[in-house]
């Protein structure tokens, strides 16, 4: 998956996919520089993490610990 995908359910797709990214790798920083392979990144705010696209900073939604 990549971050160009768009229509409904796509960003719920790209957290699905972050979380399950989140589960292979050894620590957050590895999770974060992976996902900024792909073209997401994550931003931590008040609410706690969000996920957003890289390019655009748009926040595709948060990211609730699993």
């Amino acid at each position: 998956m990549h971050a160009k995908e768009v229509g409904p359910g796509a960003s719920d797709k790209a957290l699905a996919f972050a979380l399950k990214e989140r589960q292979n790798c050894l620590s957050d920083r590895e999770w974060r520089h992976r996902l900024r392979g792909y073209g997401y990144d994550v931003r931590l705010t008040p609410e706690g993490p969000v996920l957003t696209l890289l390019a655009t900073g748009v926040a595709l939604g948060r990211l609730d610990p699993a």
